[in-house]
């Protein structure tokens, strides 16, 4: 598989996972990122949600990076 289209796909899929993840972890702490407005727990879910991609992006790259030292 091209290396380009390797990196990008794995960045994407760990990145909307990652993110799935943290507004799955926010409905469950009884956040809503989606309410309207600005109120506390909205900023909260927002917060696990980015944080959420930003860690399935991050695996994404480390699970790369072992496959590239593996041969």
């Amino acid at each position: 598989m091209n290396p380009l289209l390797l990196e990008g796909l794995s960045d994407a899929i760990g990145f909307v996972a990652g993110a799935g993840l943290g507004y799955a972890l926010a409905h469950l702490l009884g956040l809503d990122p989606l309410a309207p407005g600005y109120a506390a727990g909205t900023v909260a879910g927002i917060a696990l949600v980015g944080i959420g991609g930003g860690a399935g992006l991050h695996l994404a790259r480390r699970w790369r990076a072992g496959r590239r030292r593996q041969g």
